[in-house]
């Protein structure tokens, strides 16, 4: 049931429409690129070619290739600004989908990531889904807030790499 082309989805919250990406999405897609900690996998980052160019993530949101498929863009219905992704990715090895999410920073700090999020997990428990996780760096304290917010609670389990430690979490629906 993962959100994609033959399922399009669109949320809406009290400040935030969750829709599918639009190819005019891209630039936004690439400031969000920019602006990945460096402590980030290079593959999650511009590489020393500029890569992924806006082009290329134009024609990603085209193909609805993995980068964007099950992953909404969050659009201030104010504004009609977007301000980032959420969504849900996989499922994984276990079966399970995974909760992902990610703001531009002048956007951090206001309740959006956990409007969207709170918005996709109860699309996903009325979809069916039993259970969630999500992955998050130790380090990232914001997003581990998030989570635990929306009642995602840390399963004991860690992957430790060159990059950091990555928490597992999960959320029964």
């Amino acid at each position: 049931m993962p959100i994609g082309p033959d399922r399009e989805v669109v949320l809406e919250t009290s400040r935030l429409l969750l829709r599918p990406w639009r190819v005019g999405d891209a630039v936004v897609q690439r400031e969000l690129w920019t602006e990945r900690d460096p402590r980030v996998p290079p593959h999650r980052r511009i590489d020393a070619d500029g890569r992924p160019t806006v082009a290329e993530l134009e024609e990603r949101i085209r193909a609805d290739r993995s980068t964007t498929a099950g992953l909404l863009a969050i659009e201030l219905k104010t504004t009609r600004d977007v301000i980032g992704y959420c969504g849900l990715v996989g499922p994984g090895a276990d079966g399970e989908a995974e909760l992902a999410f990610e703001l531009l920073r002048r956007f951090w700090g206001r309740g959006y990531a956990t409007e969207a999020a709170s918005a996709v997990v109860e699309w996903a428990r009325t979809s069916g889904y039993q259970r969630l996780r999500a992955s998050v760096w130790d380090w990232n304290t914001a997003s581990r807030r998030v989570l635990a917010k929306v009642g995602f609670t840390e399963t004991g389990r860690a992957e430790v790499d060159v990059h950091g430690t990555s928490l597992l979490t999960a959320k029964q629906l």
